[in-house]
């Protein structure tokens, strides 16, 4: 598969589209040998200083939001602070931003100006990276949307009382439904309460975009004001990603950095449209667009489903640059959900095997997919379209369509492509074939199978049979990092990504608990 694609332009020459975004959802970290060097000094040194420095402010802070929260109950929440709540409230965020400048956030650079609760009841943060995302709620005390579970978390839980959060219950099957309706209460108090801060992407990204935005912070209809993060430091230590360094590898690597840097930066006000008011899903992605512009970062629709693609735990995981994000996408884009075509394969895979390499064109792919010609299924077909022919080999698509619908059973995707190029008297496949299989498998347009394919041909036919090919992999569970991509996996120079957990920032819809109710699901199919 390619990573750029092109299709014809409105002159009916060929018209570059943009290359597919890099996979949003890994955090690949590397150090050289002296930043390693500082690492091992700093965790010797100041790592432990500022732990407990850090971990005494918030203890201090306790007592404080302790005092606040006693008596604030119903009506009383949304009456005006007196004075020596304010009082409390300066204390508060005097103590949290000490706790962070202890933490090595000396630098946090604030731009623009928060509107007031009355013009922007709502503010909507992106992109969401990290827990360190918390900075601008300590900064502002704004109110979050949290698990009901979290109130309950000693210290922690009565830091977060005190900014009076919207709570979900996991539960109660109604708590979605009844959060967008309190957020929407609050949103239409006229300044009342104090102003919501929502993270619409909903799962944390490695910021190189920003994803689809979902539409709870605009359902209200009711201005926003857009407010960027960014963490302009030289190493990244920040970004927390589903398939990257842990939690406490995160605490840990930051706290040894000399300086943390963090930009918030305020926009104006962004008010609805008629149209917009109508249709929370276009008023989400115009904001988006408006966030993504002052970031200097692109768009894509890229959701929470593609996360299984980065989180697959088969043999072959797949590169940060994979384009099989982007066919996911495309896919999904032309009503077809890849999650309710598993049962399907089979059938494809037979379709395909039938034309026996004999290459289709637009059209009749258009016809194989039975959806019509559109610049959607334009993209689709160019990802196939390696060199350009106007025609592409119906078996790739199948072999990108099974990864996608089944991330984790690399073997069985790798059984039906045999199935498909396999020759019909020996069943066997040569070095080229499955030089194709593997790179659309991965969703790569460059990838050298010479020498695993001689470790799998131990006879030297110059073929290998599904067999051959599975028998090794039992032997050689780690061959993808052997031979395919040996350079993305280096325990000399990376952080070990292998205990990596789930995110789970402020208004995430997924949590630690979803995303082990997934890994279970996975290791049932497997």
């Amino acid at each position: 598969m390619r990573l750029t694609r092109k299709r014809s332009g409105p002159g009916g020459g060929p018209q570059e589209l943009t290359r597919p975004v890099k996979n949003p959802f890994v955090h690949d970290l590397r150090f050289t040998p002296l930043q390693k060097a500082k690492i091992a000094f700093m965790t010797l040194t100041l790592f432990p200083i500022r732990l407990f420095f850090a971990a005494f402010m918030m203890l201090l802070a306790w007592p404080f939001a302790f005092v606040a929260a006693i008596g604030r109950t119903g009506k009383e929440l949304e009456q005006p602070m007196s004075w020596w709540m304010k009082f409390l409230d300066i204390m508060l965020k005097a103590i949290m931003r000490t706790m962070w400048f202890a933490g090595g956030f000396h630098w946090v650079t604030v731009k623009g100006r928060q509107a007031l609760p009355a013009e922007a009841p709502i503010l909507t943060l992106a992109p969401h990276s990290s827990y360190f995302d918390a900075i601008p709620v300590t900064m502002t005390m704004a109110s979050i949307v949290m698990k009901a579970e979290s109130k309950d978390i000693p210290v922690w839980g009565t830091l977060i009382n005190y900014i009076r959060p919207v709570f979900v219950s996991r539960s109660d099957q109604d708590s979605r439904k009844k959060t967008v309706e309190e957020i929407r209460r609050r949103a239409h108090s006229n300044g009342v309460w104090p102003q919501v801060m929502i993270f619409p992407e909903g799962t944390c990204t490695n910021r190189s975009c920003l994803i689809t935005f979902k539409p709870g912070a605009f359902i209200p209809a009711v201005p926003v004001q857009p407010v960027v993060l960014r963490y302009p430091n030289k190493m990244d230590t920040i970004t927390w990603t589903w398939q990257g360094p842990g939690a406490m590898d995160i605490l840990w690597l930051s706290l040894c950095q000399f300086h943390n840097y963090i930009e918030i930066e305020f926009l104006p006000i962004y008010t609805p449209s008629e149209e917009e008011k109508r249709n929370p899903a276009l008023y989400a992605n115009n904001v988006r667009h408006v966030m993504a512009k002052a970031l200097g970062v692109s768009v894509t629709d890229y959701t929470f489903e593609d996360c299984q693609l980065a989180l697959a735990e088969g043999q072959l995981r797949l590169p940060s640059d994979t384009s099989l994000l982007e066919f996911a996408r495309l896919v999904r884009s032309l009503g077809l959900k890849p999650e309710k075509l598993e049962k399907e394969l089979k059938q494809f895979s037979e379709s395909a095997k039938k034309r026996n390499g004999e290459k289709i064109n637009l059209k009749e792919f258009a016809e194989y997919l039975s959806v019509p010609v559109t610049e959607k299924l334009e993209d689709l077909f160019a990802l196939f379209d390696e060199n350009e022919e106007g025609a592409i080999d119906l078996r790739e698509y199948v072999i990108a369509l099974s990864v996608v619908c089944r991330p984790s059973k690399t073997l069985e995707t790798i059984q039906l492509a045999f199935e498909m190029y396999q020759s019909e008297n020996d069943k066997t496949i040569t070095e080229e074939e499955l030089a194709v299989i593997l790179k659309t498998a991965l969703g790569v347009s460059e990838l050298n199978v010479t020498d695993l394919f001689r470790a799998i041909d131990e006879e030297e036919k110059a073929k290998i049979t599904y067999v051959d090919f599975d028998r090794f992999a039992a032997l050689n569970p780690h061959f993808a990092e052997m031979f395919l991509y040996p350079n993305m996996v280096d325990s000399e120079t990376c952080v070990d990504n292998s205990s990596a957990t789930a995110p789970n920032g402020f208004c995430t819809d997924f949590t630690p608990e979803d995303m082990e109710e997934y890994h279970n699901e996975q290791k049932k199919l497997n």
